[in-house]
């Protein structure tokens, strides 16, 4: 039989790195990452009687995160008026060329800045997340169909952006 602490444990060695890579891809900040990255884990182990199953653990840990990210930022924006950063384009997806060079880069924070929700953070979940289609849609209460249809939707308003900048 597997204890509590034996469960928590195996549930940050197995979901620690890849929590982290989220958070610092919501954060944009390793500083901020960190702290959501651990808060995420003790809010999960603490309430760990509260996980239904409904999704897989690494979802599960990923809304927390991005629970978190979210409450911080408000906080600040209470606090400082900040505006929540914005993330930076993935170089995996077909836009790599454009990111070579800094123009095309910033074109692309550009665009990013100003793509609509859902697309924008359906985007930044796929690439930088590097979520499933599945464990996207879970997180947003939707379809995997549903996430792979909005994220090829956010890639083609990317590319059709940039070819009309």
């Amino acid at each position: 039989m597997i204890t509590d602490a034996e469960t928590s444990q195996r549930l940050y060695e197995t979901y620690y790195m890849r929590v982290y890579s989220y958070a610092v891809t919501l954060a944009g900040n390793k500083d901020l990452a960190e702290e959501i990255t651990q808060e995420s884990f003790f809010r999960a182990i603490t309430s760990r009687k509260t996980f239904r199953g409904d999704s897989d653990e690494f979802t599960w840990l990923c809304a927390i995160a991005k629970n978190l990210f979210y409450d911080e930022m408000r906080k600040r924006s209470r606090e400082t008026d900040a505006v929540i950063p914005e993330e930076i384009p993935d170089t995996k997806t077909g836009l790599d060329e454009h990111a070579a060079d800094k123009d095309d880069s910033f074109r692309i924070h550009m665009i990013l800045h100003s793509l609509d929700e859902p697309y924008k953070e359906v985007f930044e979940l796929r690439c930088f997340g590097e979520l499933s289609f599945r464990q996207i849609g879970t997180i947003f209460g939707k379809t995997e169909n549903w996430a792979r249809v909005t994220y090829h939707r956010a890639r083609l308003k990317i590319q059709e952006r940039m070819d009309n900048i």
